[in-house]
């Protein structure tokens, strides 16, 4: 089951799929119970799957970009004029347009931009942050970011602007993106151990701050259950903030179903406290400190109910390890 949304909210996350690979997963949600998505670490740049993150742009495509007309001060929405309609590329392409005058952002920072988007089809607007919404938020990694904005973004300063294009089927997502802050991302949780309440999964971490669990004896609890487990010395997450996160999740019963730690990334959580993750995601990450690593034991009330999802059971009781890495 997917989660609904409206043609403007699509619209804009079609432009936001440009920016980063992260951002897909709104696009690719599976529901739960109560319609929110699962934690999970896979992403695609966009609806389209067959665009390739390290596609090469030919020169005709960008001499096309580079005919773009974007004007207005950054920082601010800008005005953007297609030279064409049809306006189509044959591979994402990027170029910086102001570089900026703030600090110099560095591989691996979440950045915060805010962005428009605009139909290659026609030239209509697909929707922004600027009106209102939630900067978007994304790892400065070649692993969130198709190859040729990693590239126009590397020493890139708070204040720059970018315009990008990404192919798709009658016409590119055309996005204008400003640079408006940068945050260090953790590798690994730090900070002092808490002495977790009886009764729950024992955790053991890995050098590298893996977990893996046994799992506890005795009856699941029937309410969330928040444990830290590290207590960072971070900002405290606030609802509405993006957040940068790993994990792993298993069954009560210690089978794992998910690890972003196996597969190498991170998770964004977008907006968290109303975010497309489970309701035991969004009441227990809230307060948090960064840095800090929770353990989240999530009723089946909290996670998906009575529907499967994936290799997930219905009425599942959910055990998770988050390490939280970074907010904005």
């Amino acid at each position: 089951m997917r989660r609904t949304t409206t043609a403007r909210t699509t619209a804009r996350r079609v432009a936001a799929a440009a920016l980063a690979l992260t951002v897909g997963v709104t696009l690719a949600a599976c529901g739960g119970s109560s319609g929110e998505a699962e934690p999970t670490a896979s992403a695609t740049a966009t609806d389209d799957a067959s665009v390739s993150q390290d596609a090469e742009p030919t020169a005709e495509d960008i001499a096309l970009l580079d005919a773009v007309e974007i004007t207005g001060d950054a920082g601010a929405k800008p005005t953007v004029e297609l030279p064409e309609t049809p306006f189509e590329v044959t591979a994402p392409v990027a170029r910086l347009v102001v570089e900026g005058d703030g600090d110099a952002v560095e591989i691996g920072d979440l950045l915060s931009m805010q962005t428009t988007g605009i139909s290659g089809a026609d030239g209509s607007d697909l929707g922004s942050t600027y009106d209102g919404g939630t900067p978007e938020s994304v790892e400065l990694t070649e692993a969130t970011l198709f190859a040729t904005l990693f590239e126009a973004l590397q020493g890139a300063k708070i204040g720059a602007r970018v315009v990008f294009a990404v192919p798709q089927d009658g016409g590119a997502v055309v996005a204008v993106a400003d640079l408006v802050g940068a945050t260090k991302v953790l590798e690994r949780a730090e900070g002092e151990a808490v002495a977790p309440a009886d009764g729950l999964p024992t955790v053991t971490l890995a050098d590298d701050g893996a977990p893996s669990i046994e799992a506890a004896d005795g009856d699941a609890p029937t309410e969330l259950v928040v444990q830290p487990l590290i207590e960072g010395d971070g900002a405290t997450v606030e609802e509405g903030q993006n957040v940068i996160v790993k994990y792993t999740g298993w069954l009560w019963d210690g089978t794992q179903f998910d690890s972003s730690w196996e597969s190498g990334s991170t998770f964004t959580v977008t907006g968290v406290g109303a975010a497309q993750v489970i309701d035991g995601w969004n009441e227990g990450l809230v307060g948090q400190k960064v840095g800090s690593q929770v353990l989240l034991v999530v009723p089946p009330d909290k996670g998906y109910g009575d529907q499967e999802s994936e290799t997930i059971p219905a009425n599942s009781t959910l055990v998770f390890v988050v390490d939280v890495l970074a907010a904005s």
